[in-house]
């Protein structure tokens, strides 16, 4: 190892060895693919930048040397096709070891990579290929996204180009009754999917398409450094849409070495070690966890190709790839809640964090008691990197989002733009005077969204938390998730994380519904766990339960039991989805 990530970040530690200092320093003509990828591959070609496998059988181990083939021969092939420098390219590959090619490719190119997730629909297919002007779309074979892509291409005329990537399976081969992957039809599975020459073996054949695998095989492994700058857009995600249609969130490449925060000071990657975030590349997620600031610090990430998360499945993986350390969003942490720990490996395990959700404190305890292990939440957005987070070693709260990161200047402010004090709730803002590394450059093409976000020398995040008196960040909720009933301010966070400890509640939102005498009323929408029924009584204990564990005027005076909570499609749950809902429906008789 190199330290090859210290040639753009100035660090200090104080005493106790916990970061206080982390600014940046970035050439102009910085880029990911060159600087990074190809520099450790052309010193370390041996060192490992991926292990993947998925649930078929086939599995690869990609060396940086092998990263650099990659992505030479892919932006090769994409520049053959047309796509240049400021393209706008959508790409939906799931966990497809082809996305990293793709990513790094468009990279070097100086095209723009803008990720989408597989479970897109006509209306949302087409919003994104004509709000973004997409060039050319590159989508996994596995499921019905091909389909989708094809509906909505009659409406999107910027569209030239389609390639498609066979997946081998995609985690959707079925398996015999020992788990054995079959495939009826006679198709490999396995190793077989490798096929003798290894890497991108299997073609793609469908009317209208490249096949990428194809195509990529064939291309040069030889492609000459482009002419990039570090101020150049790099990637652009469709923020979650809770409200109206998705933003388009973009960034430049210095978006890159703000993840260094995320994956040294929050993940705690090492050079030998291997890091598993477990996210689909549509979400911004997978590159917080399974790309930019990991290879930065030159460490090995792993990657499972699967389709439905099973906890065993996932636990297993552990021990098989001695997976060092981990990141679930809690959901998960939930899920595997659910598992004997102590029938599978996790001895190799060293670190393990989480953000998304709340993290309630049983589900702290537990994953302490089973694997010796703290929970290390943090926070960022679509929009930045971590930006407040619990970092190595430090201490967390449970439940607390942790204490701004050194890199980034955050403040609690009021309506008015003053500074809350310890216990008031405000807004979550972050200076961009002068603008810092990783902080978005703009929400493209919405002048206005932009100029609302980021004002007065303030990047407003739209979430409000409080400190305490020692500067941790506790959760309060969306700007417009917040409650307000009674004079109080109520963040629905801190309910949901309550609810979420008794036994009854597999999943649930909290949200606020219009009341005569308080102003609004707090409601409850939940999931129930397996094995309880709605009831009167349940209802009455969930409420006891939770003017037990938070201050009473907390506690939800409406609770409906739903059998699924709505959704964004990056899996979000959509507490404007039931606002709405109750806008157009009696809810008298639901308390």
């Amino acid at each position: 190892m190199r330290d090859i990530h210290l040639r753009y970040v100035e660090e200090a530690y104080d005493e106790n060895g916990r970061l206080a200092k982390f600014e940046t320093h970035i050439p102009d003509d910085y880029n990911f693919g060159y600087d990074v990828v190809d520099d450790i591959a052309q010193a370390e070609p041996d060192r490992r930048a991926m292990v993947w496998a998925n649930p078929e059988g086939e599995e690869h181990v990609f060396t940086f040397a092998d990263m650099r083939k990659w992505s030479d021969k892919t932006a090769s092939f994409l520049m053959e096709q047309g796509i240049g420098k400021g393209d706008r390219v959508l790409v939906i590959l799931r966990r497809h070891y082809q996305f990293w090619f793709v990513a790094t490719a468009l990279a070097k190119i100086g095209a723009v990579l803008v990720p989408a997730t597989f479970m897109l629909k006509k209306h949302d297919m087409v919003y994104r290929l004509n709000q973004a002007e997409i060039k050319a779309v590159i989508a996994t074979d596995v499921g019905d996204i091909a389909d989708v892509v094809e509906q909505a291409l009659p409406e999107c005329p910027t569209v030239e180009t389609l390639i498609l990537v066979s997946a081998g399976g995609g985690g959707l081969t079925p398996v015999d009754a020992d788990g054995n992957p079959v495939s009826p039809d006679g198709a490999p599975v396995g190793s077989q999917l490798s096929g003798e020459q290894g890497v991108c073996a299997l073609p793609a054949e469908r009317e209208g398409w490249l096949d990428f695998n194809t195509g990529v095989r064939a291309a040069s492994d030889s492609f000459p450094r482009q002419q990039t700058l570090a101020a150049d857009p790099m990637i652009m995600y469709f923020s979650s849409g809770t409200s109206g249609n998705p933003k388009m969130v973009l960034h430049d490449s210095r978006y890159s070495i703000g993840h260094l925060m995320t994956a040294k000071h929050w993940h705690n990657v090492r050079p030998d070690g291997i890091h598993f975030t477990i996210a689909d590349t549509g979400w911004g997620k997978a590159v917080w966890g399974k790309y930019y600031g990991q290879w930065l610090m030159e460490a090995c990430v792993f990657t499972y190709d699967f389709d439905r998360f099973h906890p065993s499945e996932i636990l297993g993986l552990v021990g098989k790839y001695g997976i060092t350390t981990l990141c679930m969003p809690p959901t998960m942490y939930r899920m595997v809640m659910q598992e004997r720990l102590e029938d599978y490996d996790l001895s190799t395990l060293e670190y393990s964090t989480t953000a998304g959700e709340a993290l309630n404190p049983d589900l702290f305890e537990f994953w302490k008691e089973h694997t010796g292990l703290t929970i290390f939440e943090g926070f960022g957005q679509t929009e930045t990197p971590l930006t407040i987070g619990n970092l190595t070693n430090t201490t967390p709260r449970p439940g607390s989002m942790g204490k701004p990161v050194p890199l980034y200047d955050v403040a609690i402010l009021r309506e008015d733009g003053t500074a809350c004090g310890p216990g008031e709730t405000g807004e979550i803002c972050i200076s961009i005077d002068p603008h810092p590394a990783g902080i978005m450059v703009e929400y493209f093409r919405d002048g206005a969204k932009t100029a609302a976000a980021m004002r007065d020398g303030w990047y407003h995040t739209g979430d409000t938390a409080w400190a305490d008196e020692d500067g941790y960040y506790w959760y309060v909720g969306r700007n417009d998730d917040v409650i307000k009933s009674s004079g109080y301010r109520i963040g629905p966070f801190e309910i949901e994380s309550v609810l979420l400890e008794h036994d009854a509640v597999k999943e649930c939102a909290v949200t606020g519904v219009p009341d005569e005498l308080r102003g609004n009323a707090v409601k409850a929408t939940i999931v129930l766990a397996e094995g309880f029924a709605p009831s009167d009584a349940l209802t009455r204990e969930l409420q006891a339960w939770v003017k037990s564990q938070t201050a009473p005027y907390k506690y939800p005076r409406i609770v409906e039991y739903v059998d699924e909570l709505p959704r964004t499609v990056n899996g979000k749950i959509r507490r404007v989805a039931i606002r709405e809902a109750d806008a157009d429906k009696q809810i008298d008789g639901l308390v």
